[in-house]
């Protein structure tokens, strides 16, 4: 077969951050073990302000459920009156922008990282997410690096986007297809 194998010996991590990126990530775990990895109901100007001292750009009237997981709050940004239902995991090693008005339901992973798996060094690929004013990302779906969820467009639940979503329209599966346009009365 001639395949060649993949050795994690010569793995290169691309994002091996400098001493002070190291420090500030181990500051918002712990920060973010605290306040947001927790039933506690912490207010959510206050996390909206945590968000912000690490970086964030977020916008008024953020809804920030328990147990939301954020990787680099500094690569995120987030529109006015958005939500961010439970156990939503934000992944970005890229950046993740969210307009306004949308709704990120429980359980959705929004993960922006990804391998070369062709490759025998299994390289790190990271491409970024936006997601446009209006979307709702049901519950315990995906949406991968790379992909523009465009405005008022829905993700079914568990569903996965593995390619950019049209406007007005809405989508299920794995991967997601176009199974209707959404009409709002």
């Amino acid at each position: 077969m001639g395949n060649k194998v993949i050795d994690f010996d010569n793995f290169k991590d691309e994002v091996s951050p400098g001493i002070f990126q190291k420090i500030r990530y181990a500051f918002w775990l712990l920060i973010s073990n605290i306040f947001f990895l927790t039933n506690i109901p912490y207010p959510n100007n206050f996390k909206v302000l945590i968000l912000k001292f690490f970086g964030g750009k977020i916008g008024d009237k953020v809804v920030i459920k328990p147990w939301v997981k954020i990787k680099f709050p500094w690569m995120l940004t987030l529109g006015n009156a958005v939500w961010l239902g439970e156990s939503v995991w934000i992944d970005n090693i890229s950046e993740v922008n969210i307009g306004n008005n949308v709704c990120i339901s429980q359980g959705a992973l929004l993960i922006t990282g990804n391998h070369n798996y062709s490759s025998e060094y299994f390289e790190l690929i990271s491409k970024p997410i936006t997601i446009e004013e209006g979307v709702w990302v049901c519950a315990k779906s995906i949406v991968v690096g790379g992909i523009t969820i465009h405005s008022h467009a829905i993700l079914a639940i568990h569903s996965m986007a593995l390619e950019d979503l049209k406007s007005y329209s809405i989508y299920r599966g794995n991967p997601a297809v176009h199974i209707k346009n959404r009409i709002i009365k």
